[in-house]
């Protein structure tokens, strides 16, 4: 027997899953809810809708209006057409929407979202200003480097904040939500190649629309987003997505503190993930009767500690996401090179969650083609600049054939699509005769130095390499620096700056002469 629920029924059962964490009249959402729908559907004109809204209301809170947004989906409202009009939507509430000020303590997951909307506030207010002085390429190619921070601070929205949301079936706001992300990626994009290229009428005159969509983002993430998700997400989920931040990294301010009663055991640790979760699996379904890390299990080929299993993933010189048979993420690598942020709030998210609009029909066309068995594999490649990356797509099979999901493989092959010729002896990353050649020098300092510990040495060292190449600019931002302060050799970051080894060297050992000098 088919149960058919009507329009007014699901809006009950919204409503009730969501009285679990906002206190909310039903009565108010579905008048507010009819209103929007009457003014999209053009049955009422916009004066008309906004005159009946501040009539009836003397005020609607963020969590209200994201609720509203998110019935909006019972009424067949297409996705595309409602981002496409969500600032007129916001204007028929404007005049009643009230925002109550967070006051939170550092290092809330909230409040460090915050402190990076101030910051990018900051860098529009440079960019104000520099529309009033002489035009200067270099000062402007350094704003922009500030501006693309911005997609650290959505990255970690979409992978940590979202999926929290999402958790307790409210998806509408951030579907929206992404798709606007994707749209201030793309201007602030097609303006950084005018100025690239040296169009500088066609650059200037886009600051404006620049500044807007980005203040309009971050107007909608203080005024609505961020309101409801500390109704809806408990303090303890907080604590949690807090232990993911730091994987994915911050914009424009400096790693926050831990928040909440954070155990820093290597296991509890986002890297730790992985291993947690097989022990717990495994002891759950009697496979292991203690959380013995030692203890070797029988595998496809060999035998394997869980410890092992988990050192392995991390090694693997790609990135491995799977997503089962019922679109559910399950897994990442959890590598130190990822090409592309992952977090622990993916993990148990429909995979059309963790993709943009825009793309979801290829993850969804993908999925289709491995489950109905008419492909097994699907490739791309995408040419970012100075990286060249290459993915590939498995249907994921038992022994009898069944579908059981898709594994994902991801690559930087930029070094590997530049190798000629043969290579039959052995050649070691710390090249030992590079090091044999490169001029001795009294501060030990040769191409495996890693850049941490010589920072942690000659703190003055990070800024006189950001000014020493624009290549090196990302070492601004804190995240990025602290992970690649653990991995990164200065052999490593002259390739990446196109500096030959040793005049690299050379120049930081005279820095450290002056510095010398001067003390």
């Amino acid at each position: 027997m088919i149960i058919i629920i009507n329009k007014n029924e699901r809006m009950m059962i919204l409503n009730k899953e969501m009285n679990k964490y906002l206190e909310l009249d039903d009565k108010k959402i579905e008048k507010i809810t009819n209103i929007l729908i009457n003014y999209l559907k053009g049955d009422i004109k916009h004066d008309e809708a906004k005159q009946k809204i501040n009539s009836s209301f003397e005020k609607i809170t963020a969590q209200e209006f994201a609720l509203c947004e998110q019935h909006l989906e019972d009424y067949k409202i297409d996705d595309n057409d409602l981002t496409r009009r969500i600032e007129e939507v916001i204007s028929l509430v404007e005049d009643v929407l009230i925002t109550n000020k967070l006051n939170l303590p550092e290092g809330h997951p909230i409040d460090t979202y915050l402190k990076e909307v101030k910051a990018i506030r900051d860098v529009l207010d440079e960019i104000r200003n520099m529309l009033n002085r002489e035009f200067i390429k270099n000062q402007w190619l350094e704003i922009y480097d500030k501006l693309l921070e911005i997609k650290v601070h959505f990255a970690r929205k979409q992978n940590q904040l979202f999926p929290a949301l999402e958790k307790k079936g409210f998806n509408k706001p951030s579907k929206i939500m992404w798709t606007l992300d994707d749209n201030v990626e793309d201007v602030i994009k097609q303006a950084l190649e005018y100025l690239k290229n040296d169009e500088e009428e066609s650059f200037l005159s886009m600051q404006k629309e620049v500044i807007d969509i980005v203040e309009d983002m971050m107007q909608k993430e203080e005024d609505i987003l961020y309101p409801t998700a500390m109704e809806m997400i408990s303090d303890e989920e907080f604590v949690e997505m807090r232990k993911g931040d730091d994987e994915i990294g911050y914009s424009l301010i400096e790693v926050p503190p831990l928040y909440g009663n954070i155990d820093t055991k290597s296991e509890d640790m986002p890297n730790g993930e992985l291993l947690k979760d097989l022990k717990n699996i495994l002891v759950k379904h009697g496979v292991l009767e203690d959380l013995d890390k030692d203890r070797e299990l029988d595998v496809s080929q060999g035998k394997l500690t869980l410890e092992q299993i988990n050192l392995i993933f991390k090694h693997l010189q790609v990135d491995l996401s799977y997503v089962d048979e019922n679109e559910i993420s399950k897994f990442y690598s959890d590598t130190k090179h990822r090409v592309f942020p992952r977090s622990p709030g993916v993990i148990g998210r429909k995979v059309q969650n963790c993709h943009p609009k825009e793309s979801v029909d290829k993850v969804e066309e993908i999925i289709r083609a491995f489950r109905s068995g008419e492909h097994d594999e699907a490739e791309f490649w995408i040419d970012m600049g100075d990286e060249f990356i290459y993915i590939i797509y498995n249907a994921v099979r038992d022994e009898n054939g069944k579908f059981r999901g898709v594994l994902e493989m991801m690559q930087d092959v930029t070094r590997i699509r530049k190798l000629e010729g043969s290579q039959r002896l052995i050649s070691w990353k710390d090249n030992k005769e590079k090091r044999e050649k490169q001029v001795l020098n009294k501060y030990d300092i040769n191409s495996p130095t890693l850049i941490g510990d010589l920072v942690k040495e000659y703190p003055y060292i990070k800024d006189f390499l950001i000014d020493l190449s624009p290549k090196f600019k990302k070492l601004k931002n804190p995240a990025i620096f602290k992970t690649m302060s653990k991995v990164a050799t200065l052999d490593m970051i002259s390739k990446r700056g196109n500096i030959q080894i040793d005049k690299l060297i050379s120049k930081i050992v005279e820095r450290i002469d002056k510095e010398k000098e001067i003390e």
